[in-house]
């Protein structure tokens, strides 16, 4: 009872905390190295795939791959208030960059660039922010043009430091955020695109891995065609069948562990967490405190709790999603989730189903405005190829438990 007591819950479902045991994820991480060893940058990374699938703790295991290979790691997540301005925007690269420069010292002498260099120069001999911001002050033109020229900068006087780095991994989290504001006239992402396009193209080994979600991509090909050629795009999926076995299995393999799964719980917590890192994280660190309290009350036969549990998960990450639908757009969800819901969908096939279920038809121009609202709202997103699909996992089995079908003959009609 004490071992059980003492041993804390290795489950770790919060968001962007790193579990335990990180199954899978080779191939990302083959595909992030084959990255880092480019000669000249011809493709940057985008790791995108739903919410929960892990795209932040992959991000945060390729840092030190990074460091291993002397190249230098900056980044941050990236809020709206960050890049709702070209300015903020320049600041907060700046800023980052600052923090992996500041302790390099350069000499002056070996930057062989008009304007830069000069004894006369006010630049400090190190890399900090008011070097930085002083040379971005100094520049003539747009932000783009500026920040083009800090970077630039930049990466003249890592070669000419004592050591200098294999590059610099620009590692940027929750990109979706990044917009074009055209009424305001700014254009943060685009100013992003333009200048590490620039600097790649003049020899700057500056990598960007950008993290976000399924509507990043397609964000990024509207603001700048190129895209689709600067970015390597990594969709993160569910995990396979052993690699989740080994997130459930191998946290409790630890000496003192009181916790052992049965392979019936094991199946149970494979069938209901779907794949999904953050689901298995979430239902093992409640299966994990069950277990104990079984324990410790002397059941000699503990079994996890799925209903109670499901109830939870429920509450904790799909209600708050849930509450800022409206009744309309509930109906709409309520119909596509009786499609394939890990699959993708048409508005037709939603118009035609919408005949087929107690709700208030949808026709076409109906259905795709209200798709629209939800892909802004971080629900729906639409693929390159017109189709739809759930952004957040398991959400049509959620919503499926809030209209359930109230007999089996109905459900076969449904799908005969």
């Amino acid at each position: 009872m004490e071992a059980a007591t003492v041993f804390r819950n290795p489950f770790r479902p919060g968001a962007g905390h790193t579990p335990p045991y990180l199954a899978g994820r080779k191939e990302e991480r083959r595909e992030f190295l084959k990255l880092l060893n480019q000669d000249v940058i011809l493709s940057n990374l985008i790791l995108t795939g739903l919410r929960g699938v892990g795209k932040t703790v992959l991000l945060d295991t390729f840092k030190p791959l990074a460091v291993q290979k002397d190249w230098l790691w900056v980044g941050a997540d990236l809020s709206e208030s960050t890049t709702v301005d070209e300015e903020r925007l320049a600041t907060r690269i700046l800023t980052d960059v600052a923090l992996a420069t500041s302790n390099f010292v350069y000499d002056k002498q070996e930057i062989r660039r008009p304007g830069f260099g000069h004894r006369s120069d006010p630049y400090d001999a190190t890399l900090n922010y008011p070097t930085l911001r002083a040379v971005y002050e100094r520049t003539d033109g747009l932000v783009s043009d500026r920040l083009k020229a800090a970077l630039t900068f930049v990466w003249l006087a890592l070669r000419a430091s004592a050591k200098p780095p294999r590059g610099i991994v620009f590692a940027y989290d929750e990109a979706q955020n990044m917009a074009d504001h055209a009424k305001k006239d700014e254009y943060p992402l685009s100013v992003m695109l333009d200048v590490f396009q620039s600097i790649q193209r003049q020899g700057a080994p500056f990598l960007l891995a950008l993290t976000g979600l399924p509507t990043l991509f397609p964000k990024l090909v509207k603001a700048r065609t190129y895209s689709e050629r600067m970015f390597r795009v990594v969709f993160l999926n569910r995990l396979d069948p052993p690699d989740v076995r080994e997130a459930i299995v191998k946290p409790i393999a630890e000496d003192g562990c009181p916790i052992t799964f049965t392979e019936e719980s094991i199946r149970q917590i494979e069938k209901h967490s779907g794949g999904y890192p953050y689901f298995i994280q979430f239902i093992c660190h409640e299966a994990f405190d069950v277990f104990v309290s079984q324990i410790t009350t002397g059941s000699n036969d503990p079994s996890v709790p799925i209903a109670e549990i499901t109830a939870k998960l429920d509450s904790d990450f799909f209600a708050g999603r849930w509450s800022r639908v409206t009744d309309r757009q509930r109906d709409l969800l309520h119909v596509a989730s009786r499609l394939d819901p890990e699959s993708e969908f048409s508005v037709q096939e939603i118009v035609e189903l919408s005949r087929q279920l107690p709700v208030k038809p949808f026709s076409s121009s109906h259905a795709s405005q209200i798709l629209a609202a939800l892909i802004n709202s971080g629900i729906i997103f639409k693929n390159r190829h017109g189709k739809y699909s759930f952004a957040v996992p398991l959400l049509g089995d959620f919503i499926r438990r809030q209209y359930p079908v109230e007999s089996t003959e109905e459900q076969h009609a449904l799908f005969d």
